[in-house]
Protein backbone atom coordinates (compact mmCIF):
# COMPACT_ATOMS: atom_id res chain seq x y z
CA UNK A 1 0.00 0.00 0.00
CA UNK A 2 1.39 3.42 -0.95
CA UNK A 3 2.24 5.98 1.69
CA UNK A 4 0.43 9.35 1.89
CA UNK A 5 1.91 12.02 -0.37
CA UNK A 6 1.16 15.48 -1.73
CA UNK A 7 1.28 16.99 -5.20
CA UNK A 8 2.85 20.42 -5.52
CA UNK A 9 1.24 22.53 -8.24
CA UNK A 10 3.62 24.98 -9.92
CA UNK A 11 2.86 28.08 -11.93
CA UNK A 12 4.84 27.33 -15.11
CA UNK A 13 5.31 31.03 -15.85
CA UNK A 14 7.05 31.70 -12.52
CA UNK A 15 8.03 28.25 -11.16
CA UNK A 16 6.30 29.15 -7.88
CA UNK A 17 4.33 26.55 -5.92
CA UNK A 18 0.73 27.79 -5.92
CA UNK A 19 -0.94 24.86 -4.15
CA UNK A 20 -0.37 21.44 -2.62
CA UNK A 21 -3.08 18.79 -2.77
CA UNK A 22 -3.23 15.32 -1.20
CA UNK A 23 -2.47 12.51 -3.63
CA UNK A 24 -4.82 9.54 -3.80
CA UNK A 25 -3.59 6.06 -2.89
CA UNK A 26 -5.08 2.65 -3.62
CA UNK A 27 -7.48 2.73 -0.67
CA UNK A 28 -8.83 6.10 -1.83
CA UNK A 29 -9.61 4.56 -5.22
CA UNK A 30 -11.36 1.59 -3.58
CA UNK A 31 -13.51 3.91 -1.50
CA UNK A 32 -14.31 6.16 -4.45
CA UNK A 33 -15.38 3.23 -6.64
CA UNK A 34 -17.62 1.82 -3.91
CA UNK A 35 -19.31 5.20 -3.43
CA UNK A 36 -19.55 5.80 -7.18
CA UNK A 37 -21.24 2.43 -7.75
CA UNK A 38 -23.95 3.26 -5.22
CA UNK A 39 -24.44 6.75 -6.66
CA UNK A 40 -24.62 5.37 -10.19
CA UNK A 41 -27.45 2.98 -9.43
CA UNK A 42 -29.55 5.84 -8.10
CA UNK A 43 -28.54 8.14 -10.98
CA UNK A 44 -29.53 5.57 -13.62
CA UNK A 45 -32.99 5.41 -12.05
CA UNK A 46 -33.51 9.17 -12.38
CA UNK A 47 -36.02 10.07 -15.10
CA UNK A 48 -34.19 11.11 -18.29
CA UNK A 49 -35.70 14.60 -18.29
CA UNK A 50 -34.58 15.18 -14.70
CA UNK A 51 -31.09 13.87 -15.43
CA UNK A 52 -30.84 16.24 -18.40
CA UNK A 53 -32.13 19.11 -16.28
CA UNK A 54 -29.41 18.54 -13.65
CA UNK A 55 -26.69 18.44 -16.29
CA UNK A 56 -27.96 21.71 -17.76
CA UNK A 57 -27.92 23.19 -14.29
CA UNK A 58 -24.30 22.04 -13.94
CA UNK A 59 -23.55 23.75 -17.27
CA UNK A 60 -25.17 26.92 -15.97
CA UNK A 61 -23.10 26.91 -12.78
CA UNK A 62 -19.93 26.44 -14.84
CA UNK A 63 -21.01 29.39 -16.97
CA UNK A 64 -21.32 31.51 -13.84
CA UNK A 65 -17.72 30.62 -12.90
CA UNK A 66 -15.96 30.82 -16.27
CA UNK A 67 -13.64 33.65 -15.28
CA UNK A 68 -12.70 31.94 -12.01
CA UNK A 69 -11.96 28.65 -13.77
CA UNK A 70 -9.98 30.44 -16.46
CA UNK A 71 -7.81 32.24 -13.90
CA UNK A 72 -7.06 28.93 -12.17
CA UNK A 73 -6.07 27.43 -15.53
CA UNK A 74 -3.73 30.34 -16.26
CA UNK A 75 -1.94 29.80 -12.96
CA UNK A 76 -1.70 26.00 -12.96
CA UNK A 77 -1.20 25.32 -16.69
CA UNK A 78 0.26 28.55 -18.09
CA UNK A 79 -2.49 28.88 -20.68
CA UNK A 80 -3.18 32.29 -22.12
CA UNK A 81 -6.22 33.90 -20.55
CA UNK A 82 -8.10 33.90 -23.86
CA UNK A 83 -7.54 30.17 -24.31
CA UNK A 84 -8.45 29.46 -20.70
CA UNK A 85 -11.77 31.26 -21.03
CA UNK A 86 -12.54 29.23 -24.15
CA UNK A 87 -11.68 26.00 -22.29
CA UNK A 88 -14.01 26.79 -19.39
CA UNK A 89 -16.72 27.71 -21.89
CA UNK A 90 -16.13 24.42 -23.67
CA UNK A 91 -16.86 22.51 -20.45
CA UNK A 92 -20.17 24.36 -20.24
CA UNK A 93 -20.97 23.60 -23.88
CA UNK A 94 -20.07 19.92 -23.55
CA UNK A 95 -22.36 19.51 -20.54
CA UNK A 96 -25.17 21.31 -22.34
CA UNK A 97 -24.71 19.24 -25.51
CA UNK A 98 -24.57 15.97 -23.58
CA UNK A 99 -27.71 16.90 -21.68
CA UNK A 100 -29.51 17.17 -25.01
CA UNK A 101 -28.69 13.54 -25.72
CA UNK A 102 -30.14 12.05 -22.53
CA UNK A 103 -33.69 11.83 -23.86
CA UNK A 104 -32.49 10.75 -27.31
CA UNK A 105 -30.44 7.77 -26.18
CA UNK A 106 -32.74 5.31 -27.89
CA UNK A 107 -32.50 1.70 -28.96
CA UNK A 108 -34.02 0.10 -32.05
CA UNK A 109 -36.81 -2.23 -33.06
CA UNK A 110 -35.38 -4.81 -35.48
CA UNK A 111 -37.68 -6.82 -37.79
CA UNK A 112 -37.40 -10.54 -37.04
CA UNK A 113 -39.67 -13.56 -37.65
CA UNK A 114 -41.85 -14.84 -34.84
CA UNK A 115 -41.80 -11.82 -32.59
CA UNK A 116 -40.50 -8.37 -31.83
CA UNK A 117 -36.83 -7.61 -31.23
CA UNK A 118 -35.68 -4.57 -29.26
CA UNK A 119 -32.31 -3.14 -28.34
CA UNK A 120 -31.87 -1.23 -25.09
CA UNK A 121 -28.89 1.01 -24.25
CA UNK A 122 -27.87 0.67 -20.62
CA UNK A 123 -25.13 2.55 -18.71
CA UNK A 124 -21.84 0.76 -18.07
CA UNK A 125 -21.60 1.69 -14.39
CA UNK A 126 -18.48 3.44 -13.09
CA UNK A 127 -16.24 5.14 -15.67
CA UNK A 128 -12.66 6.22 -14.99
CA UNK A 129 -11.44 9.31 -16.87
CA UNK A 130 -7.70 10.01 -16.84
CA UNK A 131 -7.19 13.55 -18.13
CA UNK A 132 -3.97 15.17 -19.41
CA UNK A 133 -2.23 18.37 -18.37
CA UNK A 134 -2.29 20.06 -21.77
CA UNK A 135 -6.06 20.77 -21.81
CA UNK A 136 -7.14 19.88 -18.26
CA UNK A 137 -10.71 21.20 -18.38
CA UNK A 138 -12.11 20.40 -21.82
CA UNK A 139 -10.59 16.96 -22.22
CA UNK A 140 -11.81 15.97 -18.75
CA UNK A 141 -15.28 17.01 -19.90
CA UNK A 142 -14.98 15.03 -23.15
CA UNK A 143 -15.35 11.84 -21.13
CA UNK A 144 -17.22 13.10 -18.08
CA UNK A 145 -20.16 14.87 -19.76
CA UNK A 146 -21.37 12.03 -22.03
CA UNK A 147 -20.65 9.38 -19.41
CA UNK A 148 -22.85 11.17 -16.87
CA UNK A 149 -25.52 11.81 -19.50
CA UNK A 150 -25.63 8.09 -20.34
CA UNK A 151 -26.32 7.26 -16.69
CA UNK A 152 -22.84 6.42 -15.43
CA UNK A 153 -20.81 7.64 -12.46
CA UNK A 154 -17.41 9.18 -13.17
CA UNK A 155 -14.13 9.15 -11.28
CA UNK A 156 -11.76 11.70 -12.80
CA UNK A 157 -8.03 11.49 -12.22
CA UNK A 158 -6.49 14.75 -13.41
CA UNK A 159 -2.85 15.09 -14.35
CA UNK A 160 -0.42 15.48 -11.47
CA UNK A 161 0.53 19.01 -12.53
CA UNK A 162 -3.01 20.34 -13.15
CA UNK A 163 -5.53 19.11 -10.54
CA UNK A 164 -7.02 22.45 -9.48
CA UNK A 165 -9.65 23.08 -12.15
CA UNK A 166 -10.86 19.48 -11.85
CA UNK A 167 -11.30 19.83 -8.10
CA UNK A 168 -13.23 23.06 -8.60
CA UNK A 169 -15.49 21.44 -11.21
CA UNK A 170 -16.37 18.70 -8.73
CA UNK A 171 -17.40 21.38 -6.23
CA UNK A 172 -19.51 23.11 -8.86
CA UNK A 173 -21.22 19.80 -9.71
CA UNK A 174 -22.39 19.47 -6.12
CA UNK A 175 -23.44 23.12 -6.11
CA UNK A 176 -25.56 22.41 -9.19
CA UNK A 177 -27.32 19.57 -7.39
CA UNK A 178 -25.66 16.47 -8.86
CA UNK A 179 -25.81 13.57 -6.38
CA UNK A 180 -22.89 13.18 -3.99
CA UNK A 181 -20.18 10.77 -5.21
CA UNK A 182 -21.58 10.68 -8.76
CA UNK A 183 -18.68 12.79 -10.04
CA UNK A 184 -15.51 12.42 -7.98
CA UNK A 185 -12.04 13.82 -8.58
CA UNK A 186 -8.97 11.92 -7.33
CA UNK A 187 -5.70 13.81 -7.86
CA UNK A 188 -2.71 11.54 -7.71
CA UNK A 189 0.31 10.04 -9.37
CA UNK A 190 -0.27 7.99 -12.47
CA UNK A 191 1.66 4.99 -11.13
CA UNK A 192 -0.42 4.99 -7.94
CA UNK A 193 -3.91 6.47 -8.36
CA UNK A 194 -4.05 6.00 -12.13
CA UNK A 195 -2.85 2.42 -11.98
CA UNK A 196 -5.33 1.57 -9.22
CA UNK A 197 -8.20 3.09 -11.20
CA UNK A 198 -7.31 1.16 -14.35
CA UNK A 199 -6.92 -2.14 -12.49
CA UNK A 200 -10.02 -1.81 -10.33
CA UNK A 201 -12.62 -4.49 -11.15
CA UNK A 202 -15.43 -2.08 -10.31
CA UNK A 203 -14.48 0.33 -13.08
CA UNK A 204 -16.21 -0.61 -16.33
CA UNK A 205 -14.36 1.67 -18.73
CA UNK A 206 -11.25 3.84 -18.87
CA UNK A 207 -11.01 6.99 -20.97
CA UNK A 208 -7.39 8.08 -21.31
CA UNK A 209 -5.78 11.00 -23.08
CA UNK A 210 -1.99 11.18 -23.04
CA UNK A 211 1.13 9.70 -24.54
CA UNK A 212 1.10 6.66 -26.79
CA UNK A 213 3.54 4.91 -24.46
CA UNK A 214 1.25 5.18 -21.43
CA UNK A 215 -1.81 4.47 -23.58
CA UNK A 216 -0.33 1.12 -24.58
CA UNK A 217 0.26 0.25 -20.93
CA UNK A 218 -3.32 1.14 -20.03
CA UNK A 219 -4.68 -0.87 -22.95
CA UNK A 220 -2.68 -3.88 -21.78
CA UNK A 221 -4.03 -3.58 -18.23
CA UNK A 222 -7.59 -3.20 -19.49
CA UNK A 223 -7.19 -6.26 -21.68
CA UNK A 224 -6.61 -8.41 -18.61
CA UNK A 225 -10.23 -7.78 -17.54
CA UNK A 226 -11.64 -7.19 -21.04
CA UNK A 227 -12.33 -3.64 -19.87
CA UNK A 228 -13.52 -1.06 -22.36
CA UNK A 229 -11.07 1.68 -23.20
CA UNK A 230 -10.97 4.84 -25.27
CA UNK A 231 -7.50 6.19 -26.05
CA UNK A 232 -6.65 9.62 -27.43
CA UNK A 233 -2.89 9.57 -27.86
CA UNK A 234 -0.11 11.36 -29.72
CA UNK A 235 0.06 13.12 -33.03
CA UNK A 236 2.44 14.51 -35.62
CA UNK A 237 -0.03 16.28 -37.84
CA UNK A 238 0.75 17.56 -41.36
CA UNK A 239 -0.10 21.01 -42.70
CA UNK A 240 -0.08 20.49 -46.48
CA UNK A 241 0.15 23.62 -48.64
CA UNK A 242 -0.31 23.25 -52.40
CA UNK A 243 0.86 25.80 -54.95
CA UNK A 244 -2.72 26.61 -55.96
CA UNK A 245 -3.65 27.64 -52.40
CA UNK A 246 -3.73 31.15 -50.99
CA UNK A 247 -0.09 30.76 -49.98
CA UNK A 248 0.15 33.97 -47.96
CA UNK A 249 -3.00 33.10 -45.98
CA UNK A 250 -1.65 29.60 -45.33
CA UNK A 251 1.67 31.04 -44.12
CA UNK A 252 0.02 33.55 -41.80
CA UNK A 253 -2.23 30.83 -40.35
CA UNK A 254 0.61 28.32 -39.89
CA UNK A 255 2.18 29.69 -36.66
CA UNK A 256 -0.81 29.33 -34.36
CA UNK A 257 -1.59 25.95 -35.91
CA UNK A 258 1.36 24.62 -33.93
CA UNK A 259 2.01 27.34 -31.32
CA UNK A 260 -1.42 27.31 -29.71
CA UNK A 261 -1.00 26.12 -26.11
CA UNK A 262 2.76 26.42 -26.65
CA UNK A 263 2.66 23.48 -29.05
CA UNK A 264 1.42 21.17 -26.29
CA UNK A 265 -1.38 19.85 -28.46
CA UNK A 266 -1.54 16.46 -30.15
CA UNK A 267 -3.36 18.12 -33.08
CA UNK A 268 -0.56 20.67 -33.59
CA UNK A 269 0.38 21.01 -37.27
CA UNK A 270 4.11 20.53 -36.66
CA UNK A 271 4.95 19.06 -40.09
CA UNK A 272 4.48 21.84 -42.62
CA UNK A 273 4.61 20.34 -46.11
CA UNK A 274 4.89 22.95 -48.88
CA UNK A 275 4.85 22.33 -52.63
CA UNK A 276 8.30 23.13 -54.03
CA UNK A 277 7.04 25.71 -56.53
CA UNK A 278 5.93 28.02 -53.69
CA UNK A 279 8.32 26.94 -50.94
CA UNK A 280 10.43 30.12 -50.95
CA UNK A 281 7.35 32.33 -51.16
CA UNK A 282 5.79 30.50 -48.22
CA UNK A 283 8.94 30.89 -46.08
CA UNK A 284 9.08 34.59 -46.94
CA UNK A 285 5.58 35.09 -45.50
CA UNK A 286 6.05 32.64 -42.63
CA UNK A 287 9.15 34.34 -41.22
CA UNK A 288 7.56 37.60 -40.03
CA UNK A 289 4.50 35.70 -38.83
CA UNK A 290 6.69 33.58 -36.52
CA UNK A 291 8.84 36.47 -35.37
CA UNK A 292 5.80 38.57 -34.42
CA UNK A 293 4.17 36.01 -32.08
CA UNK A 294 3.82 37.53 -28.61
CA UNK A 295 5.23 35.17 -25.96
CA UNK A 296 4.91 36.19 -22.32
CA UNK A 297 2.73 36.46 -19.24
CA UNK A 298 -0.28 34.22 -19.91
CA UNK A 299 -2.51 36.50 -17.83
CA UNK A 300 -1.86 39.39 -20.23
CA UNK A 301 -4.67 39.75 -22.78
CA UNK A 302 -2.12 40.46 -25.54
CA UNK A 303 -0.14 37.25 -25.06
CA UNK A 304 -0.45 34.64 -27.81
CA UNK A 305 1.78 31.95 -26.31
CA UNK A 306 2.71 31.11 -22.74
CA UNK A 307 5.27 28.79 -21.13
CA UNK A 308 5.61 25.04 -21.31
CA UNK A 309 4.09 23.09 -18.45
CA UNK A 310 7.25 21.97 -16.64
CA UNK A 311 11.02 21.75 -16.58
CA UNK A 312 10.79 18.15 -17.78
CA UNK A 313 8.80 19.23 -20.82
CA UNK A 314 11.17 22.11 -21.50
CA UNK A 315 14.16 19.77 -21.54
CA UNK A 316 12.32 17.38 -23.81
CA UNK A 317 11.65 20.13 -26.32
CA UNK A 318 15.25 21.36 -26.15
CA UNK A 319 16.50 17.86 -26.93
CA UNK A 320 14.78 18.03 -30.33
CA UNK A 321 16.38 21.34 -31.30
CA UNK A 322 20.17 21.09 -31.09
CA UNK A 323 22.13 24.31 -31.48
CA UNK A 324 22.99 25.31 -35.02
CA UNK A 325 19.97 23.91 -36.84
CA UNK A 326 18.75 26.29 -39.56
CA UNK A 327 15.32 27.80 -39.25
CA UNK A 328 13.12 30.63 -38.04
CA UNK A 329 12.99 31.59 -34.38
CA UNK A 330 10.83 33.93 -32.40
CA UNK A 331 11.52 35.27 -28.94
CA UNK A 332 10.64 34.19 -25.39
CA UNK A 333 11.14 35.73 -21.93
CA UNK A 334 14.32 35.11 -19.97
CA UNK A 335 14.40 34.36 -16.26
CA UNK A 336 12.02 32.14 -14.25
CA UNK A 337 9.47 30.05 -16.09
CA UNK A 338 9.57 27.23 -18.61
CA UNK A 339 9.95 29.28 -21.78
CA UNK A 340 10.89 28.19 -25.30
CA UNK A 341 10.69 30.42 -28.38
CA UNK A 342 8.53 29.69 -31.43
CA UNK A 343 10.76 27.66 -33.73
CA UNK A 344 10.50 26.45 -37.31
CA UNK A 345 13.27 24.14 -38.54
CA UNK A 346 14.25 24.05 -42.20
CA UNK A 347 16.64 21.91 -44.18
CA UNK A 348 15.94 18.72 -42.22
CA UNK A 349 15.67 15.26 -43.74
CA UNK A 350 12.07 13.94 -43.79
CA UNK A 351 13.05 11.18 -41.35
CA UNK A 352 14.88 13.44 -38.88
CA UNK A 353 13.65 12.97 -35.28
CA UNK A 354 12.09 16.44 -35.13
CA UNK A 355 10.22 15.66 -38.35
CA UNK A 356 8.65 12.36 -37.26
CA UNK A 357 8.56 12.37 -33.44
CA UNK A 358 6.03 14.26 -31.33
CA UNK A 359 7.97 17.15 -29.78
CA UNK A 360 4.96 18.53 -27.87
CA UNK A 361 6.33 22.03 -27.87
CA UNK A 362 6.48 25.16 -30.07
CA UNK A 363 8.58 23.49 -32.77
CA UNK A 364 7.65 22.71 -36.38
CA UNK A 365 9.54 21.58 -39.46
CA UNK A 366 9.02 22.67 -43.07
CA UNK A 367 9.52 20.07 -45.79
CA UNK A 368 9.10 20.52 -49.57
CA UNK A 369 7.10 18.13 -51.75
CA UNK A 370 6.62 17.81 -55.52
CA UNK A 371 3.11 16.51 -56.21
CA UNK A 372 0.08 14.87 -54.58
CA UNK A 373 1.69 11.45 -54.34
CA UNK A 374 4.76 12.95 -52.70
CA UNK A 375 2.60 14.94 -50.27
CA UNK A 376 0.65 11.83 -49.27
CA UNK A 377 3.86 9.86 -48.78
CA UNK A 378 5.30 12.51 -46.47
CA UNK A 379 2.03 13.11 -44.64
CA UNK A 380 1.65 9.42 -43.81
CA UNK A 381 5.32 8.78 -42.94
CA UNK A 382 4.75 8.69 -39.17
CA UNK A 383 3.29 6.28 -36.65
CA UNK A 384 0.55 8.80 -35.90
CA UNK A 385 -2.68 9.77 -37.62
CA UNK A 386 -4.66 12.21 -35.54
CA UNK A 387 -5.23 15.41 -37.49
CA UNK A 388 -4.06 17.56 -40.38
CA UNK A 389 -4.76 20.41 -42.78
CA UNK A 390 -4.90 20.65 -46.57
CA UNK A 391 -4.57 24.03 -48.27
CA UNK A 392 -5.80 24.13 -51.87
CA UNK A 393 -8.39 25.89 -54.03
CA UNK A 394 -9.08 22.67 -55.96
CA UNK A 395 -12.05 20.86 -54.40
CA UNK A 396 -11.20 17.65 -56.25
CA UNK A 397 -7.69 17.71 -54.84
CA UNK A 398 -9.07 18.46 -51.37
CA UNK A 399 -11.29 15.37 -51.56
CA UNK A 400 -8.54 13.16 -53.00
CA UNK A 401 -6.11 14.21 -50.27
CA UNK A 402 -8.74 13.82 -47.56
CA UNK A 403 -9.19 10.23 -48.67
CA UNK A 404 -5.47 9.53 -48.88
CA UNK A 405 -4.13 11.09 -45.68
CA UNK A 406 -4.35 8.58 -42.81
CA UNK A 407 -5.80 10.75 -40.05
CA UNK A 408 -9.02 10.87 -38.11
CA UNK A 409 -9.61 14.64 -38.37
CA UNK A 410 -8.80 16.76 -41.42
CA UNK A 411 -9.51 20.38 -42.29
CA UNK A 412 -9.38 22.05 -45.69
CA UNK A 413 -8.12 25.66 -45.73
CA UNK A 414 -8.46 25.62 -41.95
CA UNK A 415 -6.72 24.30 -38.86
CA UNK A 416 -9.85 23.44 -36.90
CA UNK A 417 -9.73 19.93 -35.39
CA UNK A 418 -12.06 19.78 -32.42
CA UNK A 419 -15.75 20.61 -32.35
CA UNK A 420 -17.97 19.08 -29.71
CA UNK A 421 -20.66 18.43 -32.37
CA UNK A 422 -18.41 16.08 -34.39
CA UNK A 423 -16.47 12.86 -33.65
CA UNK A 424 -12.80 13.09 -32.72
CA UNK A 425 -10.13 10.39 -32.66
CA UNK A 426 -7.09 9.03 -34.42
CA UNK A 427 -5.72 6.42 -36.78
CA UNK A 428 -2.70 4.19 -36.14
CA UNK A 429 -0.92 4.95 -32.85
CA UNK A 430 -2.91 8.13 -32.28
CA UNK A 431 -5.58 6.24 -30.44
CA UNK A 432 -8.58 3.97 -30.28
CA UNK A 433 -12.25 4.91 -30.40
CA UNK A 434 -13.99 8.23 -30.93
CA UNK A 435 -15.07 10.99 -28.57
CA UNK A 436 -17.46 13.93 -28.95
CA UNK A 437 -20.19 14.26 -31.56
CA UNK A 438 -23.73 12.85 -31.70
CA UNK A 439 -22.64 9.31 -30.81
CA UNK A 440 -20.60 10.22 -27.72
CA UNK A 441 -23.17 8.90 -25.24
CA UNK A 442 -23.40 5.47 -26.87
CA UNK A 443 -19.69 4.89 -26.15
CA UNK A 444 -20.68 4.70 -22.47
CA UNK A 445 -23.46 2.16 -22.86
CA UNK A 446 -24.07 -1.57 -23.19
CA UNK A 447 -26.41 -2.75 -25.95
CA UNK A 448 -28.91 -5.27 -24.65
CA UNK A 449 -31.00 -7.25 -27.11
CA UNK A 450 -34.49 -8.42 -26.09
CA UNK A 451 -36.64 -10.77 -28.19
CA UNK A 452 -40.36 -11.04 -27.41
CA UNK A 453 -42.09 -14.01 -29.02
CA UNK A 454 -45.51 -13.42 -30.57
CA UNK A 455 -46.10 -17.05 -31.38
CA UNK A 456 -49.41 -18.42 -30.10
Amino acid sequence: MSQPYELDVLNPATEEVIASVPGAVEQDVDTAVERAAAAQRAWAAVAPADRARLLRRFAGVVDDHIEELARIEVREAGHTIGNARWEAGNVRDLLDYAAGGVERLTGRQIPVPGGIDLTILEPLGVVGVIAPWNFPMPIAAWGTAPALAAGNAVILKPAETTPLTALRLAELALQAGLPEHLFQVLPGRGDIAGDALVRHPGVAKIVFTGSTRIGKQIMSLCADRVKRVTLELGGKSPNIVFADADVEAAAVAAPMAFLDNSGQDCCARTRILVQSAVYDRFIESLTPAIESVVVGDPADERTQMGPLISKVQLERVRSHVPDGLPGIRGTAPAGPGFWFPPTVLTGLAPDAPAAVEEVFGPVAVVLPFEDEDDAVRLANATDYGLSGSIWTRDIGRALRMSGAVAAGNLSVNSHSSVRYWTPFGGYKQSGLGRELGPDALTAFTETKNVFISTEA
